[in-house]
């Protein structure tokens, strides 16, 4: 089928447009705006912030656990289908939290959502976006990433209204509500798997490439559906010089790429500290709000910028991401007064914060290509959400016993190895390609 008309919108903007609000309301609402809630509800169930937060703990936990399974089902199954069911269990569960009179129960509902997040945070917009486009996959992977900290700054206003005029648990259910009524239907509604089911090639895609792309996918889809997952042995190579996932996995440069997710995830918690760290550096709790806010326009803007430098190079968005971060991290252990090094410090941090996400699937797919893309990245995610998981807790072990200053400089030393592992990482993938 040819395509209409070159004047005609290529539907993997739709697509775009979708991953977007999945970021920006489901994983804003869930990830951006927790926090407005700690000091309203740990006070309404008479806890400490600290055993409230244990949620979010688990809410890692179990996307670290459901990723790999996440990853298959998006192969095997309707991505459409699964992304828009983990959409409404997680309206419902987040939204239910508004009910809620037990500690035990935020747990529940924390471990929920934490299983859908492994579709909807790390899953879903970077297997869309790599079966949708061939061009300019860093920039729209920016994109996508970044909504989620717009979502942040729209909804974070809201929810504080809300809560102050009626409540904490209407902001729960205002929240779960928005989810369902909004983004929910909309996934269902405007999602597609795969371009092939509009009669289109992926966007940037030339004719004959497309051709040899649509009969690859249409016979690996042929064999899921007789149940036999890669029943026929592939190669190391698939479409063009993508890696197959069974020959990823005995790479060395696979195991380096998992600790460098790894590390990147577990530094970016860090900006959990930094608003403590202003506080006890002699800022008001006013200027200590600001830096949280420096922290997410870094993340906002690095997340656009790496994007699209990493079209151009994966290579040069690594070194990017490590020099933003460490710089951000020296500048905040300088010890100044001075609000504006605060601020700067902050602000260059978020582009860390902001690599967690691009940085990582690009490494993946420069390094692996986009053949088995969702396999191979959905085992490197789970490194990511166990860094969190480990890490959010660590650093504040660390700070109590070390302070805060020892948390900063062990975050440099350990970005400085994560950029390491990329540049490695990229060097052995050019050598195996003889380039």
């Amino acid at each position: 089928m040819k395509e209409s008309s070159s004047r005609r919108i290529h539907y993997g903007f739709v697509i775009l447009a979708c991953c977007c609000l999945m970021m920006g309301v489901d994983v804003g609402l869930v990830m951006s705006c927790a926090s407005i809630f700690y000091g309203p509800v740990s006070g309404a169930l008479g806890v400490s912030v600290g055993e409230f937060g244990v949620y979010m703990s688990l809410s890692f936990i179990t996307s670290s656990l459901m990723l790999s399974v996440a990853g298959n089902m998006l192969e095997r199954y309707s991505a459409r289908r699964v992304i828009t069911v983990a959409s409404a269990v997680c309206g419902v569960a987040l939204g239910a939290m508004g009910l809620y009179d037990a500690l035990w129960e935020f747990y529940v509902s924390g471990a929920v959502m934490g299983a859908t997040l492994a579709f909807l945070l790390y899953m879903g917009f970077p297997t869309l976006i790599n079966r949708w486009f061939r061009t300019r996959v860093g920039l729209l992977i920016g994109i996508c990433s970044a909504s989620s900290g717009i979502g942040g700054i729209i909804f974070n206003p809201i929810g504080g209204w809300v809560i102050t005029e009626w409540g904490w648990r209407w902001g729960y259910i205002l929240f779960g509500l928005i989810i369902l009524l909004l983004v929910t239907p909309a996934l269902g509604l405007l999602l597609r798997d795969h371009p092939a089911d509009r009669g289109l090639r992926p966007f940037g895609e030339e004719a004959g490439a497309a051709e040899k792309g649509r009969e690859d996918e249409a016979s690996v889809r042929k064999e899921d559906n007789l149940g036999e997952e890669y029943a026929v042995e592939k190669s190391a190579v698939v479409q063009g010089d993508s890696v197959s996932y069974s020959a990823a996995v005995r790479m060395p440069v696979f195991y380096a790429l998992v600790a460098f997710a790894f590390l990147v995830m577990a530094i970016s918690t860090l900006n959990l500290f930094i608003p403590k760290y202003a506080t006890v550096e002699g800022f008001s709790l006013e200027q200590s709000a600001i830096a949280a806010s420096s922290i997410m326009a870094g993340v906002t803007v690095g997340k656009l910028l790496l994007g699209y430098i990493n079209d151009r190079s994966c290579r040069l968005g690594t070194l990017v991401t490590g020099i933003c971060g460490i710089t951000g991290l020296a500048l905040l252990l300088a010890d100044s007064d001075s609000l504006a090094v605060l601020l700067t410090g902050s602000f260059l941090f978020g582009w860390e914060y902001a690599g967690v996400t691009v940085q990582t699937a690009m490494l993946v797919r420069t390094v692996f290509g986009s053949g088995d893309y969702a396999r191979i990245f959905s085992v490197i995610s789970m490194a990511l959400a166990a860094g969190g998981a480990v890490a959010s807790a660590g650093w504040g072990f660390m700070s109590d016993a070390l302070g805060f200053p020892s948390i900063f400089l062990a975050g440099i030393l350990l970005l400085a190895l994560a950029v390491a592992l990329g540049l490695i990482s990229l060097r052995s993938r050019r050598r195996a390609a003889g380039l």
